[in-house]
C-alpha cells in the first residue's frame, strides 16, 4: 500500500433520479414480500419527466397468481408508487406524486428460471441468477465503512433531514456529493476537496441567497467531517455548474439499478456488477452480497485485519456457491487461507446456500426500502442495524481460529 495517496467516493440523495427508481423498485419488493414471504421479484423503474414506468417478473401468492392479478392489486402497486414520490418530497410541476402518469408492465415470473430456483423433492433451492458477489469492510469508521463513501451519504443524510424539517426550505430533493480524502499510512488525515450539488428553489444560484446556500453547505460538511479535516488548502465546489433548479426525474431520466458504487463502497472494493434494488433475496446479486459484507464486517471487527475483501460465486439454480476468496491486503493477523477455512466451518452459515443467507439474516421481510438511499451499507435503520451490518460473528471466528 503507498505511503500517501488522494481518494475520492460519491453519493447522491434519494432524490437523485436513479435513487427514485431504486426506491419505488424497492417499495415494491416489499410490498410483494409483506403479502408473500417467498415472492419472487424483479421490478425495474423508469423515471422521467411525469412518468413512471414499471417492468419486470413477479409471483406472489394473494397478488399475482397463474397470469391474473389479485382484485385490487394492481392499485395497491400504483398507491405505493406514489406514496413513494410523495415521501421523497417530488411536488414539482416536471414530477409530482399525485400529476403523474403511471404505467405498470409487470409479469409473471418465466417458469424456467422457477423450475432451477424453486426446492424440490430432488433439490435445495438454487441461486436466482448466476454472478459474483464482493464484501468488504475496514476500519477507517465505526461502522467499518469507506471514510469517503461514509461522509459523502451523511453529508447528503443531513441535507435531506434539514429539507424535510423545514430547517433549509431552499434545498429541493435531487442532489450528489463527492469528498476526497488524502490517506498517509493507510488512515484518512485529511479533506482535499468536497463537490456538493444541490437542487435549490429559484433565486438560489446568485447573490446573498446563493452565499446563504454555500455557507449552509459548508457548515453541514464541517459538523459531518472529524475536526481538523478541513483546512484552508480544502477546494469547495458547490454547484459549480450554476443554477440547479430543474432537477430529479424532470431533469435526468432515472433507472433501477444505475448506482451500484454508490450503493456498495464507494469503489474501495471490487464489484461483481450486479444492482440490488427490485430483486427478491432469492436474487444472489443482492442476498450475496448481503452476507459477503456480514462476514467481512465480522472479519475486521474480530480484529483478524484492518481491511477485508470477501468473494462468492453462484451458478443459477445451484444451491452451493462455487468459491468463497478472502483477501486481508496483508493487513491479516492470520493466514487468508485460515478465515476462509474458519467461514466453511461455520454450521450456522448453513453452507452459504442461498436458503441459508435468507434464514440467517431474515432477509425474507419487508425491509428494503429503506436501504435503496445512502446506501446499503454502514446504516442503521430507524435505530437498528441492517441484519447483514451485525458483528454477532465474531466469537464463532475467533473459535475457529484459535
Amino acid at each position: 500500500m503507498r505511503n500517501e495517496y488522494l481518494f475520492t467516493s460519491e453519493s447522491v440523495s434519494e432524490g437523485h433520479p436513479d435513487k427514485v427508481s431504486d426506491q419505488i423498485s424497492d417499495a415494491i419488493v416489499d410490498l410483494f414480500l409483506s403479502k408473500d414471504p417467498e415472492a419472487r421479484i424483479a421490478c425495474e423503474t423508469l423515471t422521467t419527466t411525469q412518468l413512471v414506468v414499471l417492468a419486470g417478473e413477479i409471483r406472489c401468492k394473494g397478488v399475482y397468481e397463474d397470469g391474473k392479478w389479485a382484485p385490487g392489486a394492481e392499485q395497491e402497486i400504483e398507491d405505493t408508487v406514489r406514496d413513494t414520490v410523495k415521501r421523497i418530497g417530488y411536488e414539482q410541476e416536471g414530477f409530482h406524486w399525485e400529476t403523474l402518469t403511471f404505467e405498470n408492465h409487470l409479469h409473471g415470473q418465466s417458469a424456467h428460471i422457477a423450475q432451477g430456483v424453486d426446492a424440490g423433492a430432488n433439490k435445495d433451492e438454487g441461486a436466482g441468477d448466476q454472478g459474483i458477489m464482493f464484501g468488504f469492510a475496514c476500519d477507517e469508521t465505526p461502522d467499518l465503512m469507506p471514510a469517503t463513501l461514509d461522509y459523502s451519504h451523511k453529508i447528503l443524510e443531513r441535507l435531506a433531514a434539514d429539507r424535510h424539517s423545514g430547517a433549509a426550505p431552499f434545498l429541493e430533493p435531487d442532489a450528489k456529493s463527492q469528498v476526497t480524502l488524502r490517506y498517509r499510512d493507510g488512515k484518512p488525515v485529511a479533506c482535499t476537496a468536497v463537490v456538493v450539488s444541490t437542487q435549490h428553489a429559484p433565486g438560489y444560484d446568485e447573490g446573498e441567497k446563493e452565499a446563504e446556500l454555500k455557507a449552509y453547505v459548508k457548515k453541514v460538511v464541517g459538523e459531518i467531517l472529524p475536526e481538523g479535516f478541513i483546512s484552508d488548502e480544502t477546494v469547495w465546489h458547490i454547484n459549480p455548474t450554476g443554477s440547479f433548479v430543474i432537477g430529479g426525474p424532470d431533469g435526468d431520466a432515472g433507472l433501477t439499478g444505475r448506482k451500484i458504487i454508490v450503493d456498495t463502497y464507494g469503489g474501495a472494493s471490487p464489484h461483481g456488477g450486479g444492482a440490488f434494488s427490485g430483486k427478491d433475496p432469492t436474487k444472489v446479486d443482492r442476498s450475496a452480497a448481503y452476507i459477503t459484507r456480514y462476514l467481512a464486517k465480522n472479519v475486521v471487527a474480530a480484529g483478524l485485519a484492518k481491511r477485508c475483501t470477501i468473494q462468492i460465486a453462484y451458478a443459477i439454480g445451484v444451491s452451493q456457491p462455487l468459491s468463497l476468496y478472502v483477501d486481508t491486503h496483508g493487513t491479516g493477523t492470520v493466514g487468508d487461507d485460515r478465515i476462509e477455512a474458519a467461514i466453511k466451518g461455520i454450521d450456522k452459515l448453513g453452507g452459504l446456500t442461498p436458503r441459508a443467507i435468507r434464514t440467517h439474516l431474515g432477509l425474507n421481510k419487508p425491509i428494503y426500502r429503506k436501504t435503496a438511499a445512502y446506501g446499503h451499507f454502514g446504516r442503521k435503520a430507524e435505530g437498528d442495524f441492517f441484519p447483514w451490518e451485525r458483528t454477532d460473528l465474531v466469537t464463532d471466528l475467533k473459535a475457529a481460529l484459535g
